[in-house]
């Protein structure tokens, strides 16, 4: 397991891609052939789910399928891993999202997370937006990780694992290119004027946007060059970039 840093969340969360029964189910699903079959043959679309979740709100069985325009709610101690058309899915416990529909029923225009953690991939095509309390990411294809924390006043939380991604929060924007996870808050309210903020990568590990990418038959930006960079929320490759963060050059000196 790479290095991680976590903040409220324990270590056997970001463990889960070790046991045996997702490596199993993962096998099977790669077997099967993956997303186009399920859309093809109208199978069920979890690939795992352990503990207790809800589909609008109705217990949610693991030969179901969640498709967009379903609301999910995990319980404690649960996570679920899906996939609809080119996106792949991990959420954590205590989460709430909904997926909301694109241009037809397996494309996902738009995912808002109203509490807890998500993982995912996105297939490069359409556009896509996740939509958090305090933070809004416009996606192309690109690997991320997004969690909301209610005890601070739902500050959201998002890293851009890899890819690219134009960040909104408040009356800020700025353009995310990551080559190995660039992280910001948006901000309840403005820090010393910035609704965007550095951050550092916390809750998640190179491991579980691995398997996610995987499940799509895809690879990561540091799968494909062979290396990793340095997991500080920076984004870059290298610990000496010459460039700032992204939410840090808007307000330097002659910005």
């Amino acid at each position: 397991m790479t290095q991680h840093l976590l903040a409220s969340r324990a270590e056997d969360e970001v463990l889960w891609l070790r046991r045996r029964g997702f490596l199993r189910a993962a096998a099977g699903w790669a077997a099967l052939g993956g997303a186009a079959t399920v859309q093809a043959q109208q199978r069920g679309n979890i690939v795992e789910l352990r503990g207790d979740a809800l589909l609008n709100g109705a217990r949610l069985l693991g030969d179901q399928v969640v498709q967009t325009g379903d609301m999910v709610e995990t319980g404690p101690g649960a996570h679920l891993v899906f996939v609809i058309g080119n996106a792949s899915f991990l959420v954590r416990q205590n989460s709430r999202l909904a997926v909301e529909r694109g241009s037809s029923l397996n494309a996902v225009s738009l995912l808002r997370l109203v509490t807890g953690a998500v993982a995912s991939v996105w297939g490069r095509g359409m556009r896509h937006t996740i939509a958090m309390p305090t933070l809004t990411a416009g996606i192309r294809g690109t690997g991320v990780y997004a969690e909301v924390f209610a005890d601070q006043d739902n500050r959201s939380y998002f890293c851009n694992c890899y890819g690219t991604v134009d960040m909104v929060a408040g009356i800020e924007r700025v353009e995310s290119v990551a080559e190995y996870h660039q992280a910001f808050w948006g901000e309840p309210t403005p820090r010393g004027g910035m609704w965007l903020t550095p951050a550092r990568a916390i809750n998640h590990t190179d491991e579980e946007i691995e398997a996610l990418a995987a499940l799509l038959d895809q690879r990561t930006a540091w799968q494909i060059l062979g290396r990793k960079g340095v997991k500080d929320g920076y984004g870059y490759m290298d610990e000496h970039p010459g460039r700032a963060h992204p939410a840090a050059m808007r307000h330097e000196p002659g910005r």
